[in-house]
């Protein structure tokens, strides 16, 4: 898998579950398996049957704060079979990262928490707690145990020379009690004292979905995810398919207004879509069909005709909109007074599309 490769054209079909189309799930945890402590309601028996119908179910997070053997063990007390193996972590990434670029038994100062620790150790590193024995590099994940002495430390190695990275640059985590500080916001707190960035390894880089692809053994990979700039960019820095979750982050508005980079190959509301087949989208001029539902933007918004199930209406109305948006303004024909350039019509690119009222009909809004 390279990073020259193309993913899938955003809400692509698929004629078959997409359990049987891909051979392993390359989960988020936060915000898709789990929140906080407790699972997304249903993901346990959705990844159970989707594990059953042949799908190797990998974990893959930003997330660098636990070893992967603690995260294996939290996922099991939900009724999961997962291994140590089955997980594949950002400090996993960022420790095979500096291992390429240094000796084994190399000191690395380590600005987070015990993730850290294992995953350099894995690798041959030696991790270090201070600055005092000249670290040839500094590596930073999110622990809630990170203090200021932690981040001045790592600021004083990184402006003597050591090379800097990040596990992720995530700038909020999604608790029990709502979204908090991630590991990107800490990173900010160290770059303002310092004249270089880090080398990121977690997603949306192409590192730890690299690394997992590589250590699960993924010949057909799905990314599965809740947020758009990490996991679904992600997907298409490494040019793998991309499945978006509604139980996370990012809700239907974020996906109007997603990027080319950040649109997913297919949405759904939960992990239930693994075993179930994926409509796409027909294009005819200005409508956008999917199953039983149509779309089109007129005058700024977006109008729906039809029925059916409420997903199947935002892969319409997501299809109408980012067309609308990525068409420049085309001329009308016509010319000015004076018979020179032409009068362009406000034909799409007009900025945002308004699809609350869509969204209202189709059933995912009140």
């Amino acid at each position: 898998m390279t990073q020259t490769a193309q993913a899938p054209a955003p809400l692509s079909a698929c004629d078959e579950p997409l359990a049987s189309r891909y051979d392993v799930a390359l989960l988020d945890l936060d915000g898709v398996v789990y929140v906080g402590p407790d699972p997304v309601p249903d993901a346990p028996e959705n990844l159970r049957k989707a594990a059953a119908a042949g799908m190797r179910i990998g974990y893959i997070t930003n997330n660098a704060s636990r070893p992967a053997a603690v995260v294996a063990e939290h996922l099991s007390s939900f009724g999961l079979d997962v291994a140590a193996e089955d997980v594949v972590t950002s400090a996993q990434a960022a420790a095979k990262l500096i291992a390429a670029e240094f000796p084994k038994g190399s000191p690395v100062l380590v600005v987070g928490g015990q993730g850290l620790y294992d995953a350099l150790e894995e690798y041959g590193l030696n991790p270090v707690r201070t600055s005092d024995g000249s670290p040839v590099a500094v590596v930073q994940g999110f622990h809630p145990d990170v203090n200021w002495v932690m981040l001045a430390d790592g600021a004083h190695a990184i402006n003597a020379g050591a090379r800097w990275y990040a596990t992720n640059l995530d700038l909020t985590i999604p608790t029990a009690g709502g979204k908090a500080p991630g590991n990107g916001t800490l990173v900010q707190a160290v770059r303002a004292a310092v004249e270089v960035d880090p080398v990121v390894a977690g997603k949306p880089e192409p590192p730890l979905l690299e690394t997992s692809i590589e250590r699960l053994s993924a010949r057909r990979p799905l990314m599965i995810g809740d947020r758009l700039d990490s996991d679904i960019a992600g997907a298409h820095a490494v040019g793998i398919a991309s499945l978006w979750v509604a139980t996370g982050v990012n809700d239907a508005h974020d996906l109007a207004s997603a990027p080319k980079d950040q649109r997913p190959t297919y949405i759904a509301a939960d992990l239930s879509a693994l075993g179930e087949a994926q409509p796409g989208v027909e294009v005819d001029g200005r409508q956008h069909t999917s199953a039983g539902w149509t779309a089109e933007v007129v005058d700024g918004r977006v109008t729906m005709t039809g029925e059916g199930k409420p997903y199947d209406g935002l892969r319409a109305i997501l299809s109408a909109t980012w067309k609308a948006v990525d068409e420049p303004p085309r001329p009308s024909g016509r010319t000015n007074r004076r018979g020179r350039r032409p009068i362009s019509k406000n034909v799409g690119g007009a900025g945002k599309i308004d699809i609350d009222a869509a969204l209202k009909q189709v059933g995912l809004v009140s």
